[in-house]
């Protein structure tokens, strides 16, 4: 069985520490580990890390490289654009065929790359069986018995009309997407609707005839070699799975979960996973509270104090601070579009932007300058580069630091600086065993990201990645 895990996403509803260019799945927010490393950590029990294949945009290849370089994972698909879980599957489904020799009898487990899966254990079980029932031709979707009526999930209707009363599946008669409040309280009432929890298995062979009768422009493209369909892969229909396939077809199975799972699709998920307080309080960072009951704080440098609130959410980071009522975390969304529609740049960027060799974090800018904190991780480097409308001043104030500057090499430490000028190739680079800290001050006429040109670059990059 190969794995197809969808890493790709942006993750709105986890706004502000969930951005565009540093989405959920590199988070770390229930353990020390992001979701994607608990994801594939958690598959690698039951598949070699040799047959799991990472599927994400191409901005964020480096991340995955970071995230998975020591788990021996290998395989990795960088999506030129979004273009929804579909043609995302179809995309993985193809390198399977040409890349890593699957035949239509294989078995693919698709899985998001964000969820909490516990124990992992059952969740093993429940994974072999999928593989079983993938086998005899059908299409096996995870379901999961709903708590409560939570309208940021889809549902699935089941029966068990036609089935043995020992098996544990039940064909999915119907899905239905994100439902409002009333209807998801008569779907809890019912008792044969799960959540739909985004996780599939099937073989080659089965998708293969799916998309053929239900998604045909999708399955046109698949007539079509891997790495055709991926340079004309933003022109193929943007459409889910869900809408595509699994609506329609006759051959879905659901296979009910009993154990835990949790998509941390929001805050107030978030918030059913992490250890309370007596007061029924999580306290991230440098909280005080009074009176305070039933409430998320996830603060960053600030001091949060807190007094009288009650079933709130506050989460703040360097530029923004989201505070909210409990059962409105899905509205979050809304204040990303709003973001988005009055071109902020909170809505898609952190103040600090992660890199291959390291990360930088914009301290002040204005009219003709710009001031970041530069964190370079042991043995790696910047790319030699230039830029035509600024200088720059760099002062180390930890770690050491080789720097080039128009072909000379100098070793700088602590509190001692340079000056770059206006296009002078240049590089920085960390030969020690602890990360590099620097101060950049930037002066010009233009100090923008895109002034970059560079000379060498170790990740081959082109541009201001």
């Amino acid at each position: 069985m190969k794995a197809l895990i969808l890493a790709g996403g942006s993750g709105t509803r986890l706004w502000p520490l969930s951005r565009q260019n540093f989405p959920k799945q590199f988070l770390k927010l229930n353990e020390d580990k992001s979701l994607l490393k608990q994801t594939v950590e958690r598959l690698m029990t039951s598949i070699p890390p040799g047959d799991i294949i990472i599927m994400t945009k191409s901005d964020y290849k480096f991340y995955v490289i970071s995230e998975l370089s020591a788990l021996s994972v290998t395989h990795s698909i960088l999506e030129p654009g979004s273009r929804n879980t579909a043609p995302a599957i179809a995309l993985g489904i193809k390198y399977c065929i040409d890349k890593l020799g699957c035949d239509k009898d294989e078995v693919i487990f698709v899985s998001p790359s964000d969820h909490i899966i516990r124990p992992v254990e059952k969740f093993r079980e429940y994974l072999k069986e999928a593989e079983e029932i993938a086998k005899d031709g059908f299409i096996v979707t995870f379901g999961i018995q709903p708590t409560k009526p939570e309208t940021g999930y889809g549902y699935i209707k089941c029966n068990r009309q036609g089935l043995h009363d020992k098996q544990r599946y039940c064909n999915a008669e119907k899905f239905t997407e994100k439902p409002d409040r009333e209807t998801a309280q008569c779907y809890l009432n019912e008792g044969n609707y799960y959540w739909n929890s985004g996780m599939f298995a099937f073989t080659i062979g089965t998708i293969m005839e799916e998309f053929k009768k239900y998604a045909p422009r999708i399955h046109k493209e698949l007539d079509k070699g891997f790495d055709e369909i991926l340079s004309t892969f933003i022109q193929m229909p943007d459409i889910s799975i869900d809408y595509a396939i699994m609506e329609k077809s006759d051959k879905v199975i659901t296979l009910p979960l009993d154990l835990y799972w949790n998509d941390i699709g929001s805050w107030d998920s978030l918030f059913d996973v992490l250890d309370k307080d007596e007061s029924g309080n999580v306290k991230i960072g440098n909280v005080i509270s009074i009176n305070t009951r039933g409430t998320l704080i996830l603060g960053n440098k600030r001091l949060i104090s807190t007094i009288g609130l009650e079933d709130c959410l506050i989460i703040e980071t360097d530029d923004a601070i989201l505070v909210a009522k409990k059962g409105e975390a899905q509205k979050v969304k809304d204040i990303v579009n709003k973001l988005k529609e009055n071109a902020r740049s909170e809505g898609e960027e952190h103040v600090t932007t992660y890199r291959p060799w390291g990360s930088y974090t914009v301290l002040e800018e204005g009219l003709r300058y710009k001031i970041k904190r530069i964190v370079v991780n042991p043995n790696e480097k910047l790319s030699m580069q230039m830029h035509h409308h600024r200088s720059e001043h760099w002062v180390v104030i930890k770690g050491a630091a080789k720097v080039i500057v128009g072909g000379e090499e100098t070793f700088m430490h602590e509190n001692e600086s340079i000056y770059i000028p206006k296009s002078m190739p240049h590089r920085l680079e960390n030969p020690g065993k602890i990360q590099l800290e620097i101060i950049e001050v930037q002066n010009g006429e233009y100090v923008e990201e895109d002034d970059i040109v560079r000379m060498d670059d170790v990740y081959d990059r082109t541009k201001t990645d």
